[in-house]
């Protein structure tokens, strides 16, 4: 919504203490959170909720709810096509990126908290390979290159899905003895260009916050779904 210039306004509230409309809008709502929850109205145009808690998002619009992340960039272009849309009007294109969100999803995240969650430095040190591979192939297969963003001059969807876990990076950089260096050099500028964008430094949670969270994450004591999942060797479906 930043991104898009939709106007809104967000009220911080507290992750840990979930109302109960919430959770009946998320039923994924349950989830440790790995940042602080927010509330956001549009304003002067229609009225949306937005409530990001754990690791799904979700968003209630018009009295009607829905959650998942990629669900919701796609419904926010739905919803509002004619202010700032990030979606390509070449359905051809759209489909290349689903697929590229799919393996960002399904691979590249997996293998993030594998690595956070990871204690004993043979296990940290195949966990980073692994990350380091996905944002590679996540490279390699879906960004053209020359451009400036991962589809080419146009910040658009798949820059949306990529950029929260690159702003997460710095936590792996600092616990985990990751280099932005070894994701490659067009990849390096790339998070260089994302983490100057001004929506996403706009919505980007203060450091401290993210940190107290992860914490358990870097210990291996979450207990939310996702940790749970990373242990076990699986991932959420």
């Amino acid at each position: 919504m930043e991104e898009r210039g939709i106007p809104y306004q967000y009220n911080e509230i507290d992750p840990y203490k979930k109302e109960a409309h919430f959770l009946a809008v998320n039923p994924k709502g349950t989830f440790s959170p790995p940042s602080t929850t927010r509330t956001l109205v549009v304003t002067n145009l229609i009225e949306v909720t937005v409530k990001f808690a754990g690791l799904v998002p979700a968003l209630e619009h018009d009295g009607k709810a829905l959650y998942e992340s990629l669900v919701l960039l796609e419904y926010l272009e739905d919803a509002f096509p004619s202010i700032n849309p990030l979606r390509s009007s070449d359905p051809h294109e759209n489909g290349l990126v689903r697929l590229a969100s799919a393996q960002i999803s399904n691979v590249l995240v997996p293998s993030y908290y594998k690595l956070l969650q990871a204690q004993e430095p043979q296990q940290q040190k195949e966990a980073k390979e692994a990350l380091i591979q996905a944002f590679k192939d996540v490279w390699d297969q879906w960004f053209i290159k020359g451009g400036e963003w991962s589809r080419g001059e146009k910040f658009g969807l798949l820059d949306c899905v990529i950029a929260p876990w690159i702003v997460r990076l710095d936590i792996l950089v600092e616990h985990r003895d990751l280099r932005i260096s070894e994701l490659g050099e067009g990849l390096e500028g790339y998070v260089k260009r994302i983490l100057e964008r001004k929506s996403v430094k706009d919505t980007i949670s203060e450091k401290e916050a993210y940190k107290s969270v992860y914490q358990r994450y870097l210990n291996n004591t979450a207990e939310s779904e996702v940790a749970k999942a990373t242990r076990k060797g699986e991932w959420l479906k």
